[in-house]
């Protein structure tokens, strides 16, 4: 007899498909290796932040825990927290210490050179990021080149030049100063936010009869808003702790701003100083940077980031 031989079934050829079963497998482990790398840099990244957030809030804390205490127990218990609330302490520091005076100085002198430092500098930011003239990009560098320079190779200049004026001892040359000094930075940020604002704006505005006077004060600045409020906090910071330009150009005692005053409340003591009511005074400085940056902390963010994803 002849046999035939069966042609394979269906079933035979079951195996067929294991070659692709194969980078199936691959391709299930990958996102697992991946997820799990991704878990552990966020671990290390969460813990930098963590031990970060605890070196910058711990010693803010401790000031303002140290603010309410005795001066015995500043030294006996430096890291216990305070049997009572002295807020004499503050008191004492407001009133015989002067800070009151040194405050209302520091808030003139950083008030008025916040405006004139946002005022000129977006109008000058204005013109270097809108319009094209001979000369642009050589005003733009040189304001980039006025934020390298060091300002205490121009002290003893300054000092005479602000002399030669009337200027030393005054608050309103102190203002003159502050906007100068913070000018170049102001005008480099703001140049880069206004080339991010959309020039269809000031093109209509434009059709419509209005001024570059009017549409920069009335368009554009109120678009930039979130940029004027960043470079506004960076310079209310640096303002508010300036203390070489105001030690060198502003020695009259009825005129010191509110670093000098805790300098000199510092200093002045000695080893029977009232360390309670010094750190009352320190906290008394800390606490409008705080709040300014609290309260406007969400501007300062889109600020920073406008214009980086268009």
């Amino acid at each position: 007899m002849k046999t035939t031989d069966t042609p394979p079934t269906g079933d035979a050829q079951i195996p067929a498909p294991r070659a692709a079963e194969g980078p199936a497998v691959t391709k299930v482990a990958a996102p697992v290796k991946e997820k799990r790398e991704g878990g552990v840099l966020n671990v290390f990244s969460h813990g930098v932040l963590i031990i970060w957030a605890i070196m910058v809030v711990m010693p803010l804390l401790w000031a303002v825990m140290t603010s309410f205490k005795t001066d015995r127990a500043i030294f006996t218990s430096p890291w216990s927290l305070p049997d009572a609330l002295h807020f004499d302490n503050w008191s004492r520091a407001w009133t015989q210490a002067h800070m009151s005076e040194y405050f209302l100085n520091t808030i003139v002198v950083v008030g008025g050179s916040l405006v004139g430092t946002l005022l000129l500098g977006s109008m000058a930011a204005y013109v270097l990021a809108r319009f094209e003239f001979p000369g642009n990009r050589f005003l733009y560098f040189l304001f980039i080149g006025g934020m390298s320079f060091p300002i205490i190779l121009a002290l003893v200049p300054l000092f005479y030049v602000m002399q030669n004026m009337a200027l030393v001892n005054t608050l309103h040359g102190l203002i003159l100063v502050y906007i100068a000094y913070s000018l170049p930075f102001t005008v480099f940020f703001l140049t880069a936010f206004f080339r991010t604002l959309p020039t269809s704006v000031a093109e209509a505005a434009f059709i419509d009869g209005a001024s570059h006077t009017r549409t920069f004060f009335q368009v554009m600045l109120p678009m930039a808003r979130p940029g004027l409020i960043s470079v506004g906090i960076f310079n209310f910071l640096g303002q508010w702790n300036q203390y070489l330009l105001p030690t060198v150009l502003n020695t009259d005692p009825d005129n010191k701003v509110l670093s000098q005053g805790l300098v000199q409340l510092a200093v002045s003591q000695g080893y029977k100083g009232d360390w309670s009511g010094l750190f009352a005074g320190l906290v008394m400085a800390m606490l409008p940077v705080l709040a300014a940056y609290i309260v406007f902390q969400r501007q300062v963010v889109a600020g920073l980031t406008a214009g980086a994803v268009k």
